[in-house]
Formats: C-alpha cells, sequence, structure tokens
C-alpha cells in the first residue's frame, strides 16, 4: 500500500538568527526566523510524512507554544516523525523537495542535506530529492523576505 503527502514551510528571513536547512548551517548574513531553528526544507519534509499518514501537521506535534521546543534541532523533529512512520509500518518509497531562496546559493549544500534526511528517515539517499530555485527577484522569495520549501513524499507499507 501506498501512500503520498506534500507540504510547504516558509519562514520569514531576518538578521540575528543562523540560515539552517536540511540541517546545514549555511553562512548568510540573515537566517529564519521560528520557534524552533525553522529549518523550512525539515519542516516540509516532516509535514509531508504527517499528511501522508493522516497525522496531522507539524503545530499538532511540536507547538509553538511549546518551551520544549524552543530552538529545537529539526533534525531531531524529523527523527521523531521517523518513529511515528515506522510505528504506523510504513518507510520511505521517496521524497522530492524544493528549497525557494533568492541567495545564497544552495548547490554546495545539497549532497550534505541529503545525506541528513537519509540518515533522519533511515533511507537511502538515493530515495531524497532536493532541489533549489531563485524568486528571480519576484514576491516574497525574489526580495529575500523569506524562504519557501515544499516537499512530496510516497511512503510504502514495510
Amino acid at each position: 500500500m501506498f501512500r503520498i503527502g506534500q507540504s510547504s514551510d516558509i519562514h520569514q528571513l531576518i538578521q540575528g538568527r543562523k540560515l539552517i536547512l536540511g540541517g546545514v548551517e549555511i553562512d548568510h548574513e540573515r537566517g529564519l526566523l521560528g520557534h524552533s531553528d525553522a529549518d523550512a526544507l525539515l519542516h516540509a519534509i516532516a509535514e509531508s510524512i504527517l499528511g501522508a499518514l493522516a497525522l496531522g501537521d507539524l503545530g499538532k506535534h511540536f507547538p509553538d507554544t511549546a518551551k520544549e521546543y524552543k530552538d529545537m534541532n529539526s533534525l531531531w523533529m524529523l527523527q521523531e516523525v521517523y518513529k511515528m512512520m515506522d510505528k504506523q509500518g510504513y518507510k520511505i518509497n521517496n521524497l522530492d523537495a524544493l528549497i525557494m531562496i533568492e541567495r545564497p546559493k544552495m548547490a554546495p549544500h545539497i549532497a550534505k542535506m541529503r545525506e541528513n534526511v537519509a540518515a533522519a528517515l533511515h533511507c537511502d539517499i538515493d530515495q531524497v530529492s532536493i532541489k533549489a530555485t531563485r524568486g528571480e527577484k519576484m514576491g516574497f522569495v525574489g526580495r529575500e523576505e523569506g524562504v519557501l520549501a515544499q516537499c512530496i513524499v510516497l511512503l510504502i507499507k514495510k
């Protein structure tokens, strides 16, 4: 049996925060605003898995009002979502994710992001696709106001 899920996550770029995407800290003058480490890519991936399992959204499991999740490492959160998926008897067939960010360039970081996601989800790296695109100076991405990440995932029964 297959299950499919999809999600998008948006975070504002601001001064005074680290830019963390895919579990990789990226050198940049601004970072993402959020209760946790604000890793939009990992949030989109985790929530797409929750959606495929009909378990609701990230806020249901990791509320931004809970002090224990303040500045939380999103790789930990993704590992917790993996446990939920595993408990229901599913595994990753494949996932395809997209980061929309004007700059910095993501290409130098994609391989490490894929490694991090594959490790957290106990799957092969060839089951994890991560791509990036720019806003071409249009919209909130193009104006460098924020980052949008999207993911679609296909789960398969073990």
